[in-house]
């Protein structure tokens, strides 16, 4: 298994979501999953910036957006090591009168499955943390 995925509808519009989750500084008020980002680049997000995350039990991880896309609302930024590369990718669409938010990662590489075999506990729960976060934080901003 080197695929990771959740789905989550959230009751706000999806220009709320969007707006949530491509502040990614401010990921760690919503999120018990990062403790911070930095935009190394400066703000706003945009293909090429770069990012330092810091997250519980991970050493500090260098990203880099490598897509955006705004009319569809999503963006996807890579980090890799030796041997393994990660891909994330966070999107929202419409859904009936709210969002659906859909977070993924996507491990390759030569040392990809193996680490996404070991780290495939924390990867499930992280994401599903972050899904319940985007989803309370996006339901309290309701435009």
């Amino acid at each position: 298994m080197t695929d990771f995925g959740i789905e989550v509808e959230i009751q706000a519009p999806p220009a709320v979501v969007w707006e949530i989750m491509r502040d990614v500084e401010r990921w760690p008020e919503w999120t018990p999953t990062v403790t911070s980002v930095r935009l190394l680049n400066g703000a706003p997000l945009a293909v090429g910036s770069r990012a330092l995350i810091r997250q519980p039990k991970l050493a500090p991880a260098k990203w880099r957006v490598t897509e955006l896309d705004e009319p569809g609302r999503s963006f996807a930024w890579v980090s890799w090591g030796p041997g393994v590369r990660v891909v994330a990718r966070h999107w929202v669409e419409a859904c009936g009168e709210g969002s659906r938010a859909k977070l993924s990662l996507r491990f390759s590489g030569v040392l990809g499955g193996l680490f996404a075999y070991f780290m495939r506990g924390l990867n499930e729960r992280y994401l599903a943390l972050e899904a319940q976060g985007l989803k309370k934080r996006g339901e309290s901003r309701r435009a």
